[in-house]
C-alpha cells in the first residue's frame, strides 16, 4: 500500500511513496502523531537526483525489517530539500554542529517539538567501514528515548543553544583589504596542476571564479585571471563536462575533474555559463564563449518546459547504476562509428580497454589535444576537428537510445531566476536573440504562474500544481534575472518588475533587530531557529545575491533606499565574512560593487536607432562589472516610467538632435557625447 507521500507532487517524495516505511510529509499531522504516541521523529531529507539518497532508500527504506522497526518506534517524515530549503537549512546546520559536516541524505532524530537530538547523513543498514548501521542507530535512539530521556533532551537543548549563538554577531563593516584576503585564501588553496581549489572531491563553485575576475578588474593582478582560466579550461576538458550532450555534472570525485558525480543541476549550468561568459568578456577568447553556448544548448534542448520554465536536475543513476548512461567502452564506440573514426574518437576522448571508471568503462574527456592527434592522423586541424564533431554527433544520437536518467521536472522559482539571468547575460555578451527570448519566456512563466495577485512568490511548480510560499533566494534570484533582462533588453518593464520584487523582498524578509534578510518570510512557519543564510556554497546565498542586486538597482535608479538596504546587509554580516572571506565570494562581489567606483551610462536616443545601437554595443564591450546601462526611451509613456524610477535621468536630453551618452562615475557626470569613439575613451577612463 502506498504511504502518505502518494498524494505529493515532489518527484523525491513520490520515489518513496511505495516504501514499507509509513512516511509522512512534513506536516502538523506527523508531529501531532509523535506527541500523541510519545515517539521521536526520524526526519529524512534529500532530493530526487541524489545518488546516496537512492542507496540508503534501497538498503534501508525498502527493507521490511528496517521499516517495521521504524514504524513501530518512530514517526518517519520525508522532506524534499529543494522544495523546503528552510527545513533543510536549519537541520543541515544541526548536522554540521553534531557531525562536523553535512550532505544528503540528511538523517535527523527530533523530539515531537522538532528539537534535534542527533543528526548524520548516509547510514548503511548494517555497520561497515567504521559507519554505524542504521538499524543499530534506530535501536539506540529508541533505547535512549525510553530509558535515558533526560540526558537525550539535555543534548537537544545544548544543540539549540549552539545554533542560536551562531546566528548572532556584532555589527561590523568590510574594507577593501577583505577583498585582498579573499584573493589570498583562494590563491593558497589553488591547485596549480588541475585548476580549482583544494583536493578531491572538487566542486566548480563558479562565484569563486567571478570574484577573481572582479579582483583582476580592480587590481590588474594577473594571478587572479590565471586561476580562472586554468580552472575553466580544465573543467571543460575533463569528465565533469558531458562531452557528447554538453552541460556540467555536479562535481568531480577526483582532483583532476576526470570522474564526476554524474547528476546535472540547473543551477550549476546557470552559474558556470555566467563564469564562462564573463571570462570571455575579459579575455576575448572564443573558447569561453563556445562553452557558454554549449551549456545553453543543453539547457534549451533538454531542460526546458514547453511553457518556458526550466527543469531542476537530471539523475546520476540509470537502472540503479551511476554513470551507466554517460560512460563507454571501445567496443561500444566501434559499434557506432566507422573503424578509423572510432579509433581517433577513442584517442581523443580517452576511451581505453582498461577504462577509467567502474567495470572497465570510460568517462569521456579530452585526453589529447586536437592539434597533436591531427598530426598523428595525417589530417589538418580543421579536418580532425570535423572528424571529432561528426563522431560526437553520432555517439550522442546513439546514446539517446539508452535508458535515460530520471529528469526532475519540477520548476523552482529561484533556479529559474538564475538560468534566466545567465541567458540574459548570454544575449548581452554574445548577441544571440534566442537567449533573450528564452530568458524572457522563463521570467514571464514565473511571474504569471508562481506569483499571486499580491506579489507573493511561490517556490515550486509541477504538473499544474503550485506549492510553498517563496523563500529569500526565490526573490533574490528572480530580482537578479529581472535586472539582467533590463540591461539585456533595455525594456523598462523589467526594471519596474525588479523594483516590485525588491520592495516585496525587503517587506517580507528584512530583520529589523539584526539587519539583513532572514531566509523565511515574517509570516512563515516557525522553525526552531530563524535562519539567516550568508555562506556562498553550491549556490550563492540569498543575502549575497540581494547585496549584489540592491547595489545594481541603486546604480540604475539613483534611489538611496536601495543603497541603504545594501549597506544594512553588509553591516549585518561583515563580522562573519571577515572570519574567512573565501567562503563568501558572491558577497564579496556585492561589496566590490558598493566599494566602487561605480559607473552609470545613460543613453538618450533620437530617431536614429543605428546611433543608439552603436553606443549600446560600445558600452557592452569588455568586462565592466561595476557599470550599468540605462536608456531613456523616446516613447513618452516609457520615458515617464524611467524618469519616475530613475529621476536623475530627467535632465538628460539628446544633443543637437543626436543620440547622446552621459557617463557618470562616483556620482559625477561628464559632459554628454554623441561620438562612439569618444564614448569608448570615456568608458576606458572612467569605468
Amino acid at each position: 500500500m502506498p504511504n502518505k507521500l502518494a498524494g505529493e507532487k515532489s518527484p523525491y517524495l513520490l520515489q518513496h511513496a511505495d516504501n514499507p516505511v509509513d512516511w509522512y510529509p512534513w506536516s502538523e499531522e506527523a508531529f501531532a502523531k509523535a506527541r500523541r504516541e510519545d515517539k521521536p521523529v526520524f526526519l529524512s531529507i534529500g532530493y530526487a537526483t541524489c545518488h546516496w539518497c537512492h542507496v540508503m532508500a534501497h538498503e534501508s527504506f525498502e527493507d521490511p525489517e528496517v521499516a517495521r522497526y521504524l514504524n513501530e518506534h518512530f514517526v518517519a517524515v520525508k522532506v524534499d530539500r529543494e522544495e523546503r530549503p528552510d527545513i533543510d537549512g536549519v537541520y543541515m546546520r544541526v548536522c554540521q554542529v553534531i557531525a562536523g559536516h553535512g550532505g544528503w541524505p540528511l538523517s535527523v532524530f527530533l523530539t515531537p517539538e522538532k528539537v534535534p537530538l542527533f543528526a548524520g547523513t548516509y547510514f548503511p543498514k548494517s555497520a561497515r567501514l567504521g559507519m554505524p548501521g542504521f538499524l543499530d542507530l534506530l535501536r539506540e535512539v529508541h533505547r535512549l528515548w525510553r530509558d535515558g530521556r533526560p540526558k537525550l533532551m539535555a543534548t537537544g537543548d545544548k544543540i539549540l543553544q549552539v545554533l542560536q549563538q551562531a546566528s548572532q554577531g556584532p555589527e561590523s563593516f568590510l574594507e577593501e583589504s577583505d577583498l585582498d584576503r579573499g584573493f589570498g585564501q583562494l590563491r593558497a588553496a589553488f591547485d596549480p596542476r588541475w585548476g580549482g581549489f583544494g583536493d578531491a572531491p572538487k566542486f566548480p563553485t563558479p562565484h569563486q571564479l567571478t570574484f577573481l575576475l572582479r579582483y583582476h578588474a580592480r587590481t590588474g593582478n594577473p594571478a587572479a585571471l590565471g586561476m580562472v582560466e586554468e580552472t575553466l579550461m580544465a573543467m571543460r576538458q575533463g569528465g565533469l563536462f558531458d562531452q557528447l550532450g554538453y552541460g556540467f555534472h555536479r562535481y568531480s570525485v577526483d582532483a583532476r575533474w576526470l570522474v564526476p558525480h554524474f547528476e546535472k543541476m540547473l543551477y550549476d549550468q546557470a552559474l558556470l555559463a555566467m563564469a564562462y561568459l564573463e571570462t570571455y568578456q575579459v579575455t576575448g577568447k572564443a573558447f569561453y564563449a563556445q562553452v557558454a553556448r554549449e551549456i545553453f544548448t543543453y539547457v534549451l534542448r533538454d531542460m526546458t518546459d514547453a511553457d518556458g520554465g526550466f527543469y531542476s536536475a537530471e539523475d546520476a543513476d540509470t537502472e540503479g547504476e551511476e554513470g551507466l548512461f554517460y560512460t563507454w567502452t571501445p567496443g561500444e564506440i566501434a559499434a557506432v562509428l566507422p573503424e578509423d573514426q572510432a579509433r581517433w574518437a577513442c584517442e581523443y576522448f580517452g576511451v581505453t580497454t582498461k577504462g577509467n571508471f567502474e567495470k572497465g568503462r570510460s568517462v569521456l574527456h579530452v585526453a589529447e589535444m586536437a592539434q597533436t592527434l591531427a598530426s598523428q592522423a595525417g589530417l589538418s586541424v580543421p579536418a580532425f576537428v570535423d572528424l571529432i564533431d561528426n563522431a560526437r554527433a553520432a555517439l550522442f544520437m546513439h546514446r539517446k537510445t539508452r535508458p535515460a536518467p530520471l529528469k526532475d521536472d519540477k520548476i523552482l522559482t529561484a533556479w529559474n531566476g538564475l538560468m534566466a539571468a545567465a541567458l540574459a547575460l548570454g544575449f548581452r555578451v554574445l548577441g544571440e536573440a534566442q537567449y533573450l527570448s528564452a530568458a524572457t519566456k522563463a521570467v514571464h512563466f514565473v511571474w504569471n504562474t508562481l506569483r499571486d495577485p499580491q506579489g507573493r512568490l511561490y517556490r515550486r511548480f509541477r504538473h499544474g500544481h503550485v506549492a510553498h510560499r517563496g523563500y529569500l533566494d526565490d526573490y533574490a534570484f528572480l530580482a537578479w534575472a529581472l535586472l539582467e533582462l533590463y540591461e539585456a533588453s533595455l525594456d523598462v518593464e523589467f526594471l519596474q518588475k525588479a523594483v516590485e520584487v525588491h520592495e516585496a523582498m525587503l517587506d517580507l524578509f528584512w530583520n529589523p533587530e539584526s539587519g539583513g534578510l532572514d531566509y523565511t518570510a515574517k509570516d512563515a512557519e516557525k522553525l526552531i531557529i530563524k535562519e539567516r543564510e550568508v555562506y556562498d556554497g553550491a549556490l550563492p546565498s540569498g543575502n549575497s545575491t540581494a547585496l549584489n542586486t540592491l547595489g545594481c538597482l541603486a546604480q540604475i535608479t539613483g534611489d538611496v533606499r536601495w543603497e541603504k538596504a545594501a549597506d544594512g546587509i553588509v553591516r549585518a554580516f561583515a563580522h562573519e565574512v571577515k572570519k574567512y572571506p573565501r567562503a563568501y565570494t558572491h558577497f564579496l562581489n556585492g561589496w566590490d560593487r558598493l566599494l566602487g567606483p561605480g559607473c552609470e551610462v545613460v543613453l538618450v536616443g533620437t530617431g536614429s536607432n543605428l546611433e543608439k545601437e552603436a553606443m549600446v554595443q560600445c558600452v557592452r564591450q569588455g568586462f565592466r562589472p561595476r557599470t550599468v546601462l540605462v536608456v531613456k526611451p523616446l516613447d513618452e509613456a516609457r520615458r515617464a516610467v524611467i524618469e519616475k524610477l530613475a529621476p536623475f535621468v530627467a535632465s538628460m536630453h539628446p544633443v543637437e538632435g543626436r543620440a547622446a551618452a552621459y557617463v557618470c562615475r562616483a556620482r559625477q557626470c561628464a559632459a554628454p557625447t554623441t561620438d562612439v569613439e569618444q564614448l569608448r575613451t570615456l568608458l576606458n577612463e572612467a569605468c
